[in-house]
């Protein structure tokens, strides 16, 4: 396995994949970040924006020790660029192309499509951000509040993640492309999201911690398939992109959870053995086991 752990932090946008030496990437990277931090203090997390708030950020791609905690303000985190290592002598894993090397570079008849899953899987990312970015102010803990702003943050690096191979490696299609992933927004009518349940509200934390469990396990599906890619730095991308996205599953489990063991335990405190009997359970300021069914349905 290449040896390719070491970020650096020379440049604005904390790497591993050399953008001191790539200097057309990294200027580009560069004219992009100032619309990036406009659209987070637009479109990003409400009312929060100046505050501190503790944080894990990646600062390596190791399995062990490749994350800090500390407190930042959101719009100060360091979104940095970040690849898993490279395996030498790694081959297309099936498919016409079985068994031959991995592409370095995007092959010329696959490029329009490998653009494409790009470009979703991009847009994907500031999409959830915006949905969920009125979330803190009714945050039912200081615990939840922080799990949210961590996937939000999360989620603005993984946006990088997917304009880096944009900006590297579609040229000036990947550059526009990247420019039009802060242009749509969540829910507009007039350039919305992709993908229909990215412009769906988001608008308590029932429906977020329902977003986190099932929608992102989802995503994490569509992670797994991305990172069997035979465009090695799509991979490489969406397979360290995986370490980070087990926290944005676990806070949906554990926030359905929580939530349903708390409506059991007062419904058995009250002597309340009907899950229908809505009005009363509610009365406990709790949320009655149909609403929560009918949540997990949809």
């Amino acid at each position: 396995m290449l040896n390719n752990s070491q970020v650096e932090y020379d440049t604005i946008i904390p790497n591993n994949v050399s953008l001191s030496s790539d200097k057309k990437v990294l200027k580009a990277l560069e004219r992009w970040h100032p619309g990036y931090i406009d659209w987070w203090k637009d479109l990003g997390p409400v009312g929060f924006q100046d505050m501190l708030v503790y944080l894990r950020t990646a600062i390596n791609v190791d399995k062990d020790g490749w994350a800090t905690f500390d407190y930042v303000k959101m719009p100060e985190y360091r979104w940095g660029i970040l690849l898993a290592p490279q395996k030498e002598g790694r081959t297309i894993p099936f498919g016409d192309h079985i068994g031959e090397p991995v592409w370095q570079e995007v092959p010329g008849e696959y490029r329009s499509m490998l653009r494409r899953l790009i470009v979703i899987q991009g847009d994907t990312e500031p999409a959830s951000i915006e949905q969920q970015r009125f979330l803190g102010s009714t945050a039912p803990s200081l615990y939840d509040m922080r799990n949210l702003f961590q996937v939000n943050v999360e989620e603005g690096r993984h946006l990088w993640a997917m304009v880096y191979l944009l900006q590297k490696y579609f040229g000036s299609d990947g550059r526009e492309e990247a420019n039009e992933l802060l242009k749509r927004q969540s829910g507009s009518e007039d350039a919305p999201r992709m993908l229909g349940a990215f412009n769906e509200s988001t608008p308590d934390w029932l429906s977020f911690f329902m977003f986190t469990a099932f929608t992102d396990r989802d995503g994490k599906m569509q992670l797994e398939a991305l990172a069997q890619s035979g465009f090695d730095p799509l991979s490489r991308t969406c397979r360290f992109m995986l370490t980070e996205e087990a926290h944005h599953m676990f806070v949906g489990e554990n926030g359905v959870r929580r939530v349903i063991k708390k409506t059991c335990e007062m419904m058995n405190k009250a002597g309340i053995s009907n899950p229908y009997d809505i009005s009363k359970i509610r009365e406990l300021g709790v949320i009655d086991l149909p609403t929560i069914q009918k949540k997990i349905n949809l």
